[in-house]
């Protein structure tokens, strides 16, 4: 296993780094806001009308309505990387990381306008005839069939990509956790964490089997609600200890450019950096393709529309969730011990400021942000496979993936990161090179949406 991991963490190192995935996702970023001269962050307030469904029209083409691609994609985004991405964050790279976040999630809402209207405006049809979106599509009926070895890139990575692996490791550890706090000998007569994965994968498959109207309807419901449980208690512990609130803040921006004291010894500007874009990227997800396939399948004839949503995603998902689980693990010490990691430094923090109550509303977050991630990421998996091997590879992979999440409940959390890590670095080069190629499209079509409005 050790090589595995070896494997995976050098390949996820020279993509992030020698291979310069984080140039080209962040640059690409900064390209799209110069070049858009940032229009469409004008336009927050008609974004979310057509978030409201102001403008929804049930004869366009697509199979959902704006606020449920949203909700699919946040399902998929505001999850563990906004609890465990975070803790890992800082953990590794230290407080700056998330100053790189901040960074990271700004441009991130120039790239998902720009990748999100692309992925409405070159839609393709799967062996079925169904209109569907994503970077494979925008790649093959935008660029053109010279360049489909990029849309078969972008799907075989989304293959492993979009696998639960990091999701369901941190569920059950977390659960695993909490089981042995209450019975300390569980684990000695069963497989704790092998029969957790076990009831994650079976409830994860009453879902995914319905296919994406019931992850869209359900992820509807439910993620507005987590977010707004979380976000509460998180807020609750900001403003009870708003006196030091100063004093992180300072913190952070000193170590996004000094480096960062973490566990065990000091770490250069070039970590914290490479730590808040990988985690960002892993947050939000912008530049990454994932949120194209579920934007792209929205009940929409106007490109620009789909971008303008898509972007209210990592001013959600990044610069507000991600900032207060940040400031409430800085605000506790347990950051600098290296006894706890990912989502269990996470739950220690709540549980120093909330007690109990600190350590359920945790676990019922956890619980909820990985199964409807595992929901959402079902679905792009799904399209993945459908693009490569025809609709009728949709059972096999919705089996493959309840299979994999048996796998990622027992493996180590290093393993889970370092392959997430490595298969988002290979989904974002098309992503990316797609978005940059055909840019001047969305600029057009914007100019002539903006006219209009």
């Amino acid at each position: 296993m050790d090589l595995i991991n070896n494997f995976f963490a050098n390949l996820s190192n020279f993509l992030w780094g020698n291979f310069g995935v984080a140039n080209l996702v962040i640059g690409g970023g900064i390209f799209f806001l110069f070049y858009s001269k940032l229009t469409p962050f004008r336009y927050f307030k008609h974004a979310f009308d057509i978030l409201l469904g102001k403008y929804d029209d049930p004869n366009d083409d697509g199979q959902i309505s704006h606020f449920q691609a949203l909700s699919t994609a946040l399902s998929s985004t505001v999850g563990i990387g906004n609890i465990a991405g975070v803790a890992v964050a800082i953990s590794l790279g230290g407080p700056g990381a998330l100053f790189w976040m901040w960074i990271s999630a700004i441009v991130g809402m120039a790239t998902k306008f720009f990748t999100c209207s692309l992925g409405i405006m070159f839609r393709g049809r799967d062996s079925d005839g169904e209109l569907q979106g994503g970077p494979m599509y925008v790649i093959e009926q935008g660029m053109g069939k010279k360049f489909k070895f990029l849309s078969y890139w972008f799907s075989i990575a989304g293959l492993v990509g979009c696998l639960s692996l990091l999701q369901v490791n941190q569920l059950t550890q977390i659960l695993s956790d909490q089981l042995i706090k209450t019975n300390p000998n569980i684990a000695s007569t069963i497989p704790l964490d092998l029969t957790i994965g076990i009831i994650i994968a079976l409830i994860v498959s009453v879902v995914i089997f319905g296919g994406l109207q019931r992850i869209a309807d359900v992820a509807s419901r439910i993620v507005p609600f987590m977010v707004l449980i979380y976000l509460s208690a998180g807020l609750f512990i900001v403003f009870t200890n708003i006196e030091l609130v100063p004093s992180i803040f300072n913190l952070i921006i000193s170590s996004a450019f000094n480096g960062s004291s973490v566990a065990g010894g000091f770490v250069g500007t070039a970590v914290v950096i490479s730590q808040g874009f990988r985690r960002a990227a892993f947050s939000n997800e912008a530049g990454m393709g994932t949120e194209v396939m579920a934007i792209g399948a929205s009940k929409n004839n106007e490109p620009i529309r789909s971008g303008l949503v898509a972007m209210i995603g990592p001013v959600i998902d990044t610069i507000i969730v991600c900032t207060i689980t940040g400031i409430v693990i800085l605000l506790s010490g347990d950051w600098m011990t290296g006894e706890f990691s990912g989502v269990s430094l996470t739950q220690k923090s709540f549980a120093n400021h909330l007690g109990v109550v600190g350590d359920f509303i945790l676990i019922f977050s956890v619980a909820t942000f990985a199964l409807y991630t595992m929901f959402g990421y079902s679905y792009y998996g799904c399209k993945c496979a459908s693009y490569l091997f025809g609709t009728g590879s949709k059972v096999y992979y919705r089996i493959f993936y309840v299979i994999t999440l048996v796998l990622g409940s027992v493996l180590s959390l290093d393993l889970a990161v370092n392959i997430v890590d490595a298969m988002f670095a290979l989904m974002a080069f098309p992503t990316m090179i797609s978005a940059i190629y055909l840019s001047p499209h969305i600029k057009k079509e914007a100019k002539r949406y903006f006219e209009t409005i």
